[in-house]
């Protein structure tokens, strides 16, 4: 009998192929998965496996952790008696979680742990995707750029930390503008809206072609005058990402765990989107991040409100007021929500929150699997919130 012999060639070509066709179909099933969530079109299951996997979807680059956290206190609270009645039907914390389809809470008052409550099969060391909060951490490393002297004003052109954008629609936009969403570039958020600029962001995101989606945000069409027409738009937080690693000199994610997650002290390591393979992150969204770091980094905010240090003096407040934007008073701040009372949001689609309440000392953090991105919540958030804080701090005078 004659053995066969074959040549270490062949077995390679053999094996590359096979890796290319693995590749190619992983490729395709991330790209079916990440459309059914933007169409809020998967099933509840789905959609919490998802949510916790988020970095099957693109490539990431890891934002390092301390190794010595920030450390939480803790004192027990009671929500037994607490409920909040809106439009004639009151909700208590069980109709909150079931309702909204919470996946964690955590309320944390004066830097204590006061509620911790996980559910749909997630722990304490469940990472879950952050949409838009993203919007809010990459607003705040531009107020650490700016801080630390990289960035030299925020009336400086977009253009002159990110030159790939000269002579396009942002040649006469501010880095203040974007941080406000205020740029007069044309934008439609329409999440389930396949034709929308946010669904062509995403496709455009889904090829992973390095610089694609500069590229296509500098031809995007006019709305109106720099600082004169809001739109909400997550291509503006590309930007962000965008000025970061053209002013720092350092990628979003090394930034990130420099000045906030090494640097104050989260205790597991985050990943975050890229644009392509080792390329840019994707400054509005895609950050796989732990429910107590979400706490976490509402804390380090809170405490930079009180006391300056990471950020420029008066930042936070800037960043957490409306602003007025062609004569008109929007809700907005640098990339973060104003709730009133003083108090302010970093909010994600599908149902991330970390709310702020100075007044009361107060972080509330909330990770979520809602099951359309656009106001679908059945218990309002942050009427909730609101009666939480107050209700916790009120507790604990």
């Amino acid at each position: 009998m004659t053995s066969m012999t074959y040549s270490s060639p062949l077995i390679a070509a053999a094996l590359t192929l096979v890796s290319t066709a693995t590749l190619a179909q992983s490729s395709e099933q991330s790209q079916a998965e990440v459309r059914k969530l933007y169409s809020g079109r998967m099933m509840p299951d789905e959609q919490v496996e998802l949510s916790r996997h988020i970095d099957r979807l693109f490539p990431t680059r890891t934002v390092k952790a301390a190794s010595s956290p920030h450390k939480f206190g803790a004192r027990d609270a009671s929500l037994e008696d607490f409920s909040l009645t809106h439009e004639g039907v009151t909700y208590d914390i069980y109709d909150f979680m079931a309702l909204n389809r919470v996946s964690g809470l955590m309320a944390v008052h004066d830097n204590d742990v006061v509620f911790e409550q996980y559910a749909l099969g997630n722990t304490q060391d469940t990472p879950w995707m952050s949409m838009s909060i993203a919007k809010s951490i990459s607003s705040t490393l531009i107020g650490a750029a700016l801080n630390d002297g990289h960035i030299e004003s925020l009336d400086d052109a977009v253009s002159k930390y990110v030159p790939a954008l000269e002579g396009s629609v942002y040649d006469d936009v501010s880095v203040e503008h974007i941080l406000l969403m205020a740029s007069g570039v044309a934008w439609d958020e329409t999440y389930a809206d396949p034709d929308s600029q946010r669904r062509q962001m995403l496709e455009v995101q889904l090829s992973q072609e390095p610089g694609a989606l500069l590229e296509f945000m500098g031809g995007l069409e006019r709305a109106g005058s720099p600082g004169e027409v809001w739109n909400y738009s997550t291509g503006e937080t590309q930007l962000l990402s965008a000025i970061i690693n053209g002013a720092v000199g350092k990628s979003a994610s090394e930034y990130l765990s420099e000045k906030i997650w090494s640097g104050y002290g989260m205790e597991t390591d985050a990943k975050w989107w890229l644009d392509s393979e080792d390329g840019q992150e994707i400054g509005g969204s895609g950050l796989l991040i732990t429910l107590k770091d979400y706490a976490r980094f509402g804390q380090f905010v809170l405490d930079e409100y009180n006391e300056p240090n990471v950020l420029p003096e008066g930042w936070v407040a800037e960043s957490a007021r409306p602003h007025e934007i062609g004569g008109e008073e929007i809700e907005y701040g640098y990339s973060w929500w104003p709730e009133g009372e003083g108090a302010f949001s970093a909010v994600g689609i599908f149902g991330q929150w970390v709310f702020i309440d100075p007044d009361n000392d107060m972080v509330i953090a909330m990770t979520g699997a809602q099951p359309k991105a656009e106001a679908f919540e059945i218990v309002p958030v942050t009427q909730f919130f609101h009666a939480l804080s107050d209700h916790l701090a009120g507790e604990n005078q």
